[in-house]
C-alpha cells in the first residue's frame, strides 16, 4: 500500500478578512484555522503532513511552533497549482497526494480517511465535493450528460449556465503523486487572476482517460472555508454547535445551546447543568451533577460531583472539590484548591490558596496565598494582607477557627486552631489555640461633638 502525503495550502492572504493577521492564524474556538485543519489530517495516520506557506508565512510558523508539520514556503502567490508544485519537490513518485486547505476548520478525518481509501483501492483521481445551500463563491463541479465530471471552473471564470450548478468543490483532493507532478508542469496561468490553478489539473485528468471520483462529505458545512469574517462568524456557531450537541449527548442539561461557548477541551459527567452566557476554556472537567449559572467563565477548571457554582463568576486554574457551594459574584484565582463542602460567596476573591472541608467564606473577602483548615468560618470583609510591596507571606488559619466580620490579618501571621478573632481586628501576631484574639483602638466617645460645616460663599 502506497504511502499519503497530505499537503496543506495556507499561504493565501485572505483580503477580505481585511486584517493583518494571515487569515489561517484566525480563530474557531480559541484555536487558529489551520490546527483544526491539521489536527484532523494527522488523525488520517499519513506518512507526513506538508504546510505551504507565504502571506506573512514567518508569522504563521511564530505563532504555531509545536506543530509536528514539514513546513513549505512559496516565495510568490501564484496559485494554488504553484502552491502545491513547491511541497512536491519532496514527495516521491510512488506516494498519493491528499491536499487540503488550511481555512477549512471543521474538516473531518473521516472524510479524509474515506479519500486516501479511495485512492488507495484504484489509479485515480478523488474530489470531494458538497452542495450547499448557498454555492456562491465557490468553483463549481462540471459534469457530463452521463454524471462523469469533465472540470471544475472557478466562481469568477463560470459562464451563467455553470453559475447554477449547485455542486461545488471543496478543494479538497487526492492524486496519484507522479501524475500530479506531471499535470502540474502543464498548469497556465491564462485566467482572470493570472494564477496556476490546481482544479486545472482534472481536465488533464479527463484528456488522459484517469478515472475521476468524488467522495460527498456528510455534512456541507464541515468543508466550507473562510474567505471573510462572515463566514468565520458562521463556522464559529457551527462549530460551538457541535461541542454542545456533544455535551448534551453525554448527559449534560444545556438550557440555550447557543449561548454555551467551549473553547478548549471539556469533560462532562452526567446530570451536569449549564446555563446560558457559560464560557468553558481550556480544560475543564465537571462531575456528575455539577451545575454552573449564568454568566460564567471557567478556565482550566476541574469541578466535583454536585457542586454549584451561581451567576457572574470567574474560575480559573482552580480545583473544586465535591458539594462546594461558589457564588454570586465569586472570583477563584489560579492555584486556588478547595476541597468538599466548601462555600464561596459574593463578592469574594481566593488567590493561590487552599480552603479545606468544610469552610465558609461567604461576604465580601480577600484570601490570598491562604492556607485554611477545616471547618473555619471567615466573616465579610475579611482581608489576608499577603504583599507587603516586594514579596508575598502566607497566612495560615487552623481548623475550626472564627474570623470576625472586617478583620485584617496580616501576613506572615498564624491563626492557630480553634482561635475566635474579634471583628474590626488587625491580627499580626501569631495566635493561641482555642483563645480569643483581639486587636482594636479604643472607643471614645466626645460630647458636644459637631461635625464641620460648608462655609456660605457671599456673593459680591
Amino acid at each position: 500500500m502506497s504511502q499519503s502525503y497530505i499537503v496543506i495550502l495556507a499561504a493565501g492572504q485572505g483580503k477580505r478578512m481585511h486584517s493583518d493577521l494571515p487569515k489561517v492564524l484566525h480563530p474557531v474556538g480559541e484555536r487558529c484555522l489551520l490546527e483544526h485543519v491539521v489536527d484532523a489530517a494527522a488523525a488520517s495516520q499519513p506518512e507526513s503532513v506538508l504546510v505551504v506557506y507565504g502571506h506573512g508565512g514567518e508569522l504563521v510558523r511564530e505563532r504555531l511552533p509545536e506543530l509536528q508539520v514539514e513546513w513549505v514556503r512559496q516565495e510568490q502567490q501564484l496559485g494554488t497549482g504553484h502552491a502545491v508544485a513547491q511541497a512536491m519537490q519532496v514527495i516521491p513518485d510512488d506516494a498519493h497526494v491528499v491536499v487540503l486547505n488550511g481555512d477549512v476548520p471543521l474538516i473531518q478525518t473521516e472524510t479524509i480517511t474515506a479519500l486516501v481509501e479511495r485512492l488507495q483501492s484504484s489509479d485515480c483521481m478523488v474530489v470531494v465535493t458538497v452542495v450547499p445551500d448557498d454555492p456562491s463563491g465557490y468553483g463549481r463541479i462540471v459534469r457530463d450528460a452521463n454524471g462523469v465530471v469533465t472540470g471544475i471552473v472557478e466562481q469568477r471564470d463560470a459562464s451563467e449556465g455553470q453559475l447554477t450548478i449547485g455542486e461545488i468543490n471543496t478543494g479538497i483532493m487526492g492524486l496519484p503523486a507522479a501524475k500530479l507532478r506531471g499535470w502540474l508542469s502543464e498548469l497556465k496561468s491564462d485566467n482572470a487572476q493570472g494564477e496556476y490553478y490546481l482544479t486545472d489539473v482534472i481536465g488533464f485528468a479527463v484528456r488522459d482517460e484517469v478515472d475521476v471520483e468524488t467522495v460527498t462529505a456528510p455534512a456541507a458545512d464541515d468543508l466550507l472555508g473562510v474567505n471573510d469574517r462572515v463566514q468565520l462568524a458562521f463556522l464559529e456557531r457551527r462549530y460551538q454547535q457541535s461541542r454542545v450537541d456533544a455535551l448534551m449527548m453525554v448527559g449534560a442539561t444545556v438550557r440555550d445551546p447557543a449561548r454555551l461557548d467551549i473553547r478548549g477541551v471539556v469533560h462532562c459527567g452526567r446530570d451536569v447543568h449549564l446555563d446560558v452566557n457559560v464560557l468553558l476554556e481550556g480544560n475543564v472537567l465537571l462531575g456528575d451533577g455539577a451545575r454552573v449559572g449564568a454568566n460564567t467563565v471557567l478556565r482550566n477548571v476541574r469541578v466535583g460531583a454536585n457542586t454549584v457554582i451561581l451567576e457572574n463568576c470567574v474560575v480559573e486554574d482552580v480545583t473544586i472539590g465535591e458539594h462546594c457551594r461558589i457564588g454570586p459574584f465569586t472570583r477563584l484565582r489560579p492555584g486556588t484548591v478547595l476541597s468538599n463542602a466548601v462555600q464561596v460567596g459574593n463578592f469574594v476573591e481566593v488567590k493561590k490558596s487552599t480552603i479545606a472541608t468544610g469552610s465558609k467564606v461567604n461576604h465580601l473577602s480577600y484570601v490570598g496565598d491562604s492556607d485554611v483548615g477545616e471547618d473555619v468560618n471567615i466573616g465579610a470583609g475579611t482581608i489576608t494582607c499577603n504583599y507587603d510591596g516586594a514579596n508575598k507571606h502566607r497566612t495560615v488559619i487552623g481548623d475550626r477557627a472564627f474570623i470576625g466580620s472586617g478583620t485584617e490579618l496580616v501576613a506572615p501571621v498564624v491563626i492557630a486552631p480553634g482561635t475566635t478573632v474579634g471583628a474590626g481586628s488587625t491580627i499580626t501576631c501569631d495566635t493561641e489555640s482555642d483563645s480569643l484574639a483581639v486587636s482594636r483602638a479604643r472607643q471614645r466617645a466626645i460630647a458636644g461633638w459637631k461635625r464641620p460645616q460648608k462655609q456660605t460663599k457671599t456673593r459680591k
